[in-house]
């Protein structure tokens, strides 16, 4: 783990959730690079659909290959989709290191189905770990913020990265529940940066396409490198963790409540969404043949199944 020139996150402590393996670990060993004291979670489950014991192993993995390079690093193998284990890890950090600054949200499972055959425990599975677990960690963190806030008078330092996924922006057929939790995670990071920008702590998310064993199947058919194939997979987490590590620091102080694609050294910054096209009504309210005399010429005019303009323009597909 080669040490840059300047250390922008030295001194800062930060938490990476789901860090035992893939985008985590990569993010994880990029903060630790920058200069921060990383607790490294991950419950360590062997399945991406969450099946299977959970193991300290990933996690510790990743501890140890840190403190290897010279960093700072603590294993934590709790369940971020459990409240009170939530709670637990943002303590550890505060216990370790005297306070969190860096929270990287990035713990979660895949159950694929379509929708007209995902069972109802399959739904709620992917709901509680992506969204319910960040909120879990965002929660506390927030409240520990606050406080430090408060008792100093003034903002203080904290940054919260949340993952989102292409499969929001652009929709996923076989995964409504992902989808779904994804989606949310964005509306919980405007709320977040809405929230806590007063004091001094900024909320962004990042929607990142790499891969990961959550993504094996997806990238298949990819190849992992161009040329002479000594070259960094295009699809390696590795060219997502630097925005990580840019967003944690303290020269993205102005930027909150983002929402920013990245992948193979590319960034793109997601507009909200826009009116596309408003009509009004000749009477008090809209009656069924007004409304189909407006909207059925506009849509007959779009392609079937056009989603939103950002997905168009960026190409985007599932991941």
């Amino acid at each position: 783990m080669s040490q840059p020139q300047s250390l922008p996150l030295r001194g800062l402590s930060a938490i990476v959730t789901g860090a035992g393996r893939g985008l985590g670990r990569a993010e994880a060993l990029e903060l630790a690079r920058l200069g921060a004291a990383v607790v490294v979670n991950d419950y360590g489950q062997a399945g991406r659909d969450g099946s299977g014991e959970a193991s300290a192993g990933p996690a510790e993995e990743v501890a140890a290959e840190i403190r290897a390079a010279g960093g700072a690093a603590l294993a934590h193998t709790g369940d971020v989709s459990d409240f009170r284990q939530a709670g637990e890890l943002v303590e550890s950090a505060v216990a370790e290191y005297g306070r969190l600054d860096i929270l990287v949200n990035n713990a979660g499972i895949l159950r694929d189905r379509m929708v007209f055959s995902m069972a109802e425990e399959e739904w709620d599975a992917v709901l509680r770990v992506h969204l319910k677990g960040h909120f879990n960690t965002t929660r506390f963190a927030a409240a520990h913020w606050r406080e430090r806030s408060k008792r100093a008078g003034e903002p203080v330092f904290g940054r919260i990265v949340n993952t989102s996924s292409e499969a929001f922006l652009a929709g996923s057929a076989g995964q409504p529940n992902y989808a779904a939790a994804k989606g949310g995670i964005v509306g919980l990071t405007t709320s977040t940066a809405l929230a806590l920008g007063k004091y001094g702590v900024t909320a962004n998310a990042i929607c990142p396409r790499a891969r990961t064993r959550m993504t094996e199947d997806v990238f298949a058919g990819i190849e992992r490198a161009s040329g002479d194939g000594d070259g960094l997979d295009p699809l390696a987490p590795e060219h997502v963790a630097p925005l990580v590590g840019y967003l944690a620091s303290p020269a993205a102080a102005h930027v909150n409540g983002q929402l920013l694609v990245v992948h193979g050294g590319m960034v793109a910054v997601v507009e909200r969404p826009r009116v596309a096209a408003k009509f009004d009504s000749k009477q008090d309210t809209f009656t069924y043949d007004e409304l189909e005399a407006v909207l059925g010429p506009y849509y007959a005019d779009r392609p079937t199944g056009e989603t939103f303009a950002a997905a168009e323009v960026l190409g985007l597909k599932r991941g």
